[in-house]
């Protein structure tokens, strides 16, 4: 995490304290994008009681999530276009712990959003078992997408970034921040934002009291997917209407970088204990 936020101020908080005091089964998710020192205003202007996610000092946490899909990229334009039905599928991995899940998030004619999660072996974090077709085939066939499209999921896009963890003081509310973010695409250019923030806050329906910050600094939620606002930057010839603001905006300043020989990692190369399935 950049010097540039003032981590240091906030109480820590244990991963199984943050989700026994703020789990937050039905919630309300909104997004900013901001500049980083935005941002750096934002973490100031915070109540000193607000709690930060802590493991053993380290407050800021690395993350890579993998996502899936078909190459007519059908996930990416149910995205792009007003449909009911979408899904996404990602392997999310959390470097420092060395763990992973695989996660499908669909939403069906009756726009229910459901999102579930297993968990996975990093080692295969970058493929699709057996199993985890299967997993996504049922999960397609929920929503009338058709599961035999799970056969022809592959790798697309892979995100990296470092993200920090707020809880509000009332334990009512949760918040994450992530910086560093870059989006490696498997057919070639690697984009970068060094200069943004994407912030998430996670509340019950009533705004939180991070949102009542934000928005008294000007800052009002957006619509982004790190996944299919990320294509749409990549690749300007795909539907970006949706997201054309943030674009002209925001990701106006995104670098392009030739794609690394070697596609970087930041997971272990030996074995880990977890069966290499779903």
């Amino acid at each position: 995490m950049t010097t540039t936020f003032d981590l240091g101020r906030f109480e820590g908080i244990d991963l199984e304290r943050l989700i026994a005091d703020a789990a937050l089964q039905t919630r309300v998710d909104r997004k900013y994008v901001l500049s980083q020192d935005a941002a750096a205003r934002v973490v100031a202007s915070l109540d000193a009681r607000t709690l930060i996610l802590d493991t053993g000092g380290t407050r800021s946490f690395r993350y890579e999530s993998v996502y899936f899909d078909t190459p007519d990229l059908l996930s990416f334009h149910m995205a792009a276009q007003p449909r009911r039905r979408r899904f996404k599928l990602r392997t999310r991995t959390y470097v420092d712990s060395q763990t992973a899940f695989l996660e499908l998030k669909t939403r069906g004619a009756r726009s229910t959003t459901v999102k579930d999660r297993v968990e996975y072996a990093p080692s295969a974090r970058r493929r699709l078992t057996d199993t985890a077709r299967d997993y996504a085939a049922e999960g397609l066939d929920a929503i009338g997408v058709g599961g035999r499209r799970a056969d022809d999921l592959g790798v697309r896009l892979t995100t990296r970034y470092r993200r920090a963890t707020f809880v509000s003081a009332d334990r009512a509310a949760r918040a994450t921040l992530d910086v560093d973010l870059e989006w490696d695409d498997v057919a070639g250019p690697v984009l970068t934002t060094p200069h943004l923030v994407i912030l998430e806050t996670k509340s019950p329906a009533a705004a939180s009291d991070v949102d009542r910050v934000l928005w008294r600094a000007g800052h009002r939620p957006v619509s982004i997917s790190k996944y299919a606002t990320g294509m749409a930057a990549l690749h300007p010839h795909l539907p970006r209407n949706k997201w054309s603001r943030l674009l002209r905006g925001p990701f106006a300043g995104a670098l392009l970088h030739s794609p690394p020989t070697a596609r970087p990692s930041m997971i272990r190369t030996e074995e880990t204990s977890c069966a290499d399935a779903a």
